[in-house]
């Protein structure tokens, strides 16, 4: 019922694919978010670890628990604005950006399209940040021939429903250096010392002999927490899911693109272009698409709301750019934080974005009627 044989194979079998030596498996994207951010907290990186007040790059253009673990570590988010274009972090910010505070940047690949990878990760080695990766949305990416997920010491994957593939609920962490596998584990584990596996005893082969903290002698290692953690794992019966589901990821992935693909052309062949601004990524990208994101270029000659809602009725279900803007977001707008620049385009799209499905369960006739639903709108606005 809980971590067990399924769950260690889904892991194995999930680095593999991804691209990354280790991954840790969890309940949620959201969850891999935290874990990864709080393992930054421990004790084991030493003067690089992450400590209360200390700073944070990112978006507020984005998912809200892409930032909730910077808040929730008692940590500042420092929010920069993201280009229209991609829907991606603006770098021209960045120096701005950097204070004796700044300890990480941690930001998402917008709906599976990468942001410009290599000049973050300049930016981070080149002032000895961390950087978090948020994959939940990005499974196959790739940005300068290179997965997602290996510029950054931590990745999150997400295997919520709506994702690439599924577990249901469920989420992972990824990395690649081992020493790592054991500071995630402990804070997704109750926060223990202990590294057994679930159903074993005395990995170590000194289970009653461990001194640490200020405990007595001998206390039994299971019960020894060397982290503030959670219980966060998966269970066995989402790891055989997730082990089924990684034998079709390949062609979940390709039908997204195909399904992304066909939607622009078709957007630019019905001159759609004219009322809206359509999706695109760097050259170096290629993204492994989550969905197709369409920003009304006037206000005056289209509403968002209206459009969505018209859509709605016809049975074409819609998402708006997840928080829009996190600032004005009633759990975030009290909460520390500091902007860099200003957040203008952040909220075009929290005004005028949204986004339709590209599901691999799709197909022609049903983007077809997407696209004509979308052109009987912009006749009854004229």
């Amino acid at each position: 019922l809980t971590h067990g044989k399924n769950t260690e194979k889904f892991e194995k079998k999930l680095s593999k694919k991804f691209g990354s030596n280790f991954a840790s498996s969890t309940v949620s994207g959201s969850a891999a978010n935290l874990l990864a951010f709080s393992a930054l907290t421990s004790d084991y990186f030493g003067k690089r670890k992450i400590n209360d007040g200390d700073e944070v790059i990112t978006v507020a253009a984005g998912f809200p628990t892409t930032v909730a673990p910077i808040i929730l570590n008692r940590c500042v988010p420092v929010y920069l604005d993201v280009d229209l274009k991609t829907a991606n972090i603006d770098v021209t910010n960045l120096k701005k950006a950097l204070t004796k505070k700044t300890k990480a940047v941690m930001i998402a690949h917008t709906l599976g399209n990468p942001f410009n990878a290599k000049v973050i990760k300049n930016f981070c080695d080149e002032n000895d940040l961390f950087l978090i990766e948020d994959c939940c949305d990005a499974f196959g990416s790739k940005f300068d021939g290179k997965n997602v997920g290996s510029f950054g010491i931590f990745s999150s994957l997400s295997f919520y429903p709506a994702h690439h593939m599924t577990t249901g609920e469920g989420g992972s962490v990824m990395y690649n250096d081992l020493k790592l596998k054991r500071i995630v584990e402990s804070f997704r584990d109750w926060g223990r010392d202990c590294w057994c596996l679930s159903g074993m005893n005395n990995t170590c082969g000194k289970r009653y002999s461990w001194k640490l903290g200020d405990l007595p002698k001998g206390y039994d290692h299971k019960f020894i927490y060397s982290h503030v953690g959670y219980n966060l794992k998966m269970t066995d019966m989402q790891g055989a899911l997730g082990l089924s589901q990684l034998d079709k990821i390949d062609f979940f992935i390709e039908k997204r693109k195909e399904n992304f693909q066909y939607l622009k052309n078709k957007f630019l062949e019905e001159g759609l272009d004219k009322y809206f601004l359509l999706p695109s990524c760097y050259e170096e990208a290629d993204p492994s698409w989550f969905g197709f994101l369409l920003t009304i270029k006037d206000d005056r000659i289209l509403n968002r709301n209206e459009l969505v809602k018209f859509l709605d009725t016809k049975k074409i279900l819609t998402r708006l750019l997840f928080a829009g803007n996190l600032i004005r977001q009633p759990g975030y707008k009290n909460k520390k934080f500091r902007v860099v620049g200003s957040l203008k385009n952040t909220d075009k799209f929290m005004n005028d974005s949204f986004w339709i499905g590209i599901w691999p369960g799709l197909n022609e006739t049903h983007l077809n009627f997407m696209i004509k639903k979308i052109k009987e709108f912009i006749s009854l606005s004229k």
